[in-house]
């Protein structure tokens, strides 16, 4: 990753080389903070209204306190004026702020940051496959975007090590969950079926738009529980998220699925797009 110029941290935007985080912040100490991550295109952020209810969800639910919207979508507009960016990866981030060496946490206000990267694409199909390690859909931490990524990251790497570029989770029930940083869907008998959120999986905002899109078009599809061996006897699947929008999938660990040529998911992605086109803000 190329780094940015700019990054805008409490209120203002300045050089990155000049950023500078307390150590004692607990989103550095504990991973007690949350985040969201959108994309931008043509200079205006996609989808910011249901993002901050998203992020504003999280916070509560972790008792930091949420920003107001407009400093919000101000911050991330200015962000990218100052790194030149039209298309755009957005990060927001929030942490508990400065806080003790231990779990406990102090009374300094919140850290807010916004960085942008260059948007870049994903190839045309994507493979994942599953690991041994699984959500805990009771966690407290269950739905939340928390920046305690380092299951995902550990997923991820072994995915990578394995030639593949996602990996999915179950959860203590052994039911399909959710991929690092992704929403699952499956194709059987021509429906569409997507865990539920009481399966402990991200509330994905694709993953909604995708739900919708498909009520609009008239397709059959639904959220349910499904066995992980789903993934053995599905049609097709795709996986979705802000950054990837639909995303066949050409392979789940051995075995060859359809890929870019699935007759649902094509008919998915386009009416995602039907559904969002002319909208930065569904």
């Amino acid at each position: 990753m190329k780094t940015p110029a700019c990054i805008w941290i409490n209120g203002r935007v300045i050089s990155t080389a000049d950023a500078r985080i307390s150590p004692f912040d607990h989103g550095f100490l504990v991973g007690d903070g949350v985040f969201e991550t959108l994309v931008a295109r043509g200079g205006r952020p996609f989808t910011p209204t249901r993002h901050w209810r998203r992020l504003v969800n999280s916070c509560t639910a972790m008792g930091i306190a949420p920003p107001a919207q407009e400093l919000y979508e101000r911050a991330m507009l200015e962000t990218m004026q100052a790194n030149g960016l039209g298309d755009a990866r957005i990060r927001v981030t929030l942490t508990s702020g400065d806080g003790p060496l231990g779990s406990d946490r102090g009374d300094a206000p919140a850290t807010m940051t916004v960085a942008t990267t260059l948007l870049k694409p994903w190839p045309p199909t994507e493979t994942v496959m599953t690991v041994p390690w699984t959500r805990n859909e009771r966690s407290a931490l269950a739905g939340i975007k928390s920046t305690s990524y380092a299951d995902n990251v550990r997923a991820l790497a072994l995915a990578h090590d394995q030639g593949a570029g996602e990996a999915l989770f179950a959860n203590t029930r052994d039911e399909l969950c959710e991929g690092t940083g992704t929403n699952i869907f499956v194709v059987m008998d021509g429906c569409v079926k997507t865990p539920p959120l009481s399966s402990g999986c991200l509330p994905g905002v694709t993953r909604a738009l995708v739900l919708e899109a498909c009520a609009a078009a008239g397709m059959p599809v639904e959220e349910k529980a499904l066995p992980m061996s789903v993934l053995q006897t599905c049609d097709e699947a795709f996986l979705t998220s802000s950054t990837r929008d639909v995303h066949p999938l050409a392979r789940i660990d051995q075995r060859s699925m359809p890929g870019a040529d699935g007759a649902v998911t094509q008919r998915v992605a386009q009416a995602f797009r039907d559904y969002v086109a002319g909208r930065d803000d569904p």
